[in-house]
């Protein structure tokens, strides 16, 4: 089980690094070079964002169903 939940922390830090990593890459590199940073950072703020959305409406579809039970 502790390599399961050591899985998923690393899982839950791959999106947050490649941003980092991206954001390392461009500042680092010059000239059209640059253009190479764009495709990870632009990749990493999608599953970051992705991921924001599908908790928000998992928060929202949970909170709908202990309302219902409630009345």
């Amino acid at each position: 089980m502790k390599e399961r939940a050591r899985l998923h922390a690393w899982l839950a830090l791959a999106a947050p690094l490649l941003v980092l990593l991206s954001l390392l890459a461009l500042l680092l590199r010059s000239g059209s070079d640059r253009l190479q940073a764009l495709p990870p950072l632009l990749i990493g703020a999608g599953l970051l964002l992705s991921s924001a959305i599908g908790r928000a409406r998992q928060r929202r579809h949970l909170l709908a169903a202990l309302r219902q039970t409630d009345a």
